[in-house]
């Protein structure tokens, strides 16, 4: 028997894949215990963990900082997460020093998981409800530039509350140390190795469990029409704006609408419903997506892997960068094609297309076929009862990032010696057009060589004999 002690945010989409695998521990015998949030209060409990209450040590939020976090900012979020760590220093410091668990199950952007685990040197295993992400896998994340400029902005201020931290004993290589993947912290990540971008890269100290899911539906898309399933998520889903065009896109048409609305949205304002419509703060998502053959989506994780375990070909409309990514994955698949127009006629050409092309159901299926051969909670549970993980494969993340060091110096002594020739050879008041054409290029070189360097490592990796 172990003993976990499990950590997650107060947020949905990180909290549900965990719940699974926590029931799995459970099952097994396991002393599970759960620091969560009230309003997850009752999901956990179903699992048979025991649920520990975190509310208490939630910082009162202005106005501003309650909008930036339904803004998902993540320097909002990443300050938020140092003063929740602060505040539950004596109680996790009680609760690490009485429980002593064995293992310790967080998620990847829990902070007080994260660094209490160091702090009492307990064996940690990070709980990932998106893509691994590292260097690689971040060129999926395209910011734009208000985002870019509050990430920068924003570093002083993170860093200010960073230094907090250390007086109470927590130890850290830097902030990117919180929130990347990196290739030597044991990881379950919940998707399968087919859909993670990059996945040659990352070490076996990774576990791609599959979807994490209670349901054991299979799909059945065996019904007398089309059913079109709507829902964007659980954070930013206040939008009657849309849903009114979703009810004008598809009020004549042949077609069955279900859209999951959140608990914020008053349905009565979106006045009289089509009878082809249900609209309802929540649904069984698992079960409306087995029936379902287009779902609009907001592509977050969660609900772009229980739509594809689920074969559902998707309509993709993300409200963040991350979201982006996901999107992006679900293209190259052809599993999905985005909404690029919003309007009513949009909605409708966007749907029509999936429906029209059996291409897009197909590949849905398969990765439905490909996320149901994977580990899932089972193989979650062995892999952290089982930590610490050893690898003894070559670290290719650190390899690559010798590689990269490398080939930016040869780039730098380029810059530098084509510098020099222009400066005897045209007047030196026009260098600096060079040098800026020379900085803004280092970046897509970067980038190309990077991505050269890693199908190179990829394919040798392919190549190496697995162990008998």
């Amino acid at each position: 028997m172990k003993r976990v002690a499990v950590f997650c945010i107060p947020a949905h989409g990180h909290t549900n894949p965990m719940l699974p695998v926590v029931r799995e521990l459970v099952s097994r015998g396991d002393d599970v215990r759960f620091y969560s949030f009230d309003e997850f209060r009752e999901k956990i409990e179903k699992t048979g963990a025991a649920f520990v209450s975190c509310d208490t040590y939630l910082p009162s939020l202005t106005a501003q900082q309650e909008a930036n976090l339904k803004k998902v900012s993540t320097t909002e979020m990443t300050i938020q997460d140092i003063r929740i760590t602060l505040a539950m220093n004596d109680f996790l410091q009680k609760e690490f020093t009485s429980f002593l668990p064995d293992v310790v199950f967080t998620d990847s952007v829990c902070f007080w998981g994260k660094l209490n685990a160091w702090k009492y040197h307990v064996p940690m295993v990070v709980s990932t409800s998106t893509f691994a992400f590292n260097q690689l896998t971040s060129q999926y994340m395209k910011s734009s530039p208000a985002e870019i400029a509050g990430l920068i902005f924003g570093l002083p201020k993170v860093s200010r509350e960073l230094e907090k931290l250390k007086p109470y004993g927590y130890q850290y290589k830097s902030l990117f140390s919180l929130i990347q993947s990196d290739n030597e912290t044991d990881s379950v990540v919940y998707t399968s190795k087919k859909f993670q971008p990059y996945v040659e890269i990352f070490s076996d100290h990774y576990l791609f469990a599959g979807p994490s899911v209670f349901s054991k539906v299979l799909p059945d898309k065996h019904h007398p029409r089309p059913l079109v399933y709507i829902s964007l998520g659980t954070v930013i889903n206040d939008r009657p704006d849309f849903y009114t065009k979703c009810i004008e896109a598809f009020r004549n048409e042949e077609v069955d609408v279900i859209i999951s609305c959140g608990k914020t949205l008053d349905i009565a304002s979106l006045g009289t419903l089509p009878e082809n419509f249900k609209v309802l703060p929540s649904v069984d998502q698992l079960e409306v997506l087995s029936r379902a053959d287009v779902f609009i989506t907001h592509c977050g994780m969660n609900s772009v892997s229980e739509s594809l375990y689920m074969a559902t070909p998707m309509v993709l409309y993300p409200q963040t960068n991350e979201q982006a990514a996901v999107a992006r994955r679900v293209r190259e698949i052809g599993a999905g094609t985005d909404l690029r127009d919003d309007s009513a006629d949009g909605i409708r050409k966007a749907v029509r297309t999936i429906l029209d092309a059996p291409s897009f159901a197909e590949a849905a299926s398969q990765c439905s076929d490909d996320f149901r051969s994977c580990p899932g909670t089972a193989g979650a549970a062995d892999f952290i009862e089982s930590a610490p993980h050893r690898s003894s494969e070559e670290d290719l993340l650190k390899k690559l990032n010798r590689m990269n060091t490398a080939g930016q110096i040869l780039y730098n002594l380029a810059v530098i010696l084509i510098a020099l020739f222009l400066f005897r050879q045209v007047s030196p008041r026009y260098l600096w057009i060079y040098i800026v054409l020379a900085v803004l290029l280092s970046f897509p070189f970067k980038n190309l060589l990077q991505n050269a360097f890693y199908k190179k490592l990829a394919k040798s990796k392919q190549k190496t004999p697995i162990p008998s």
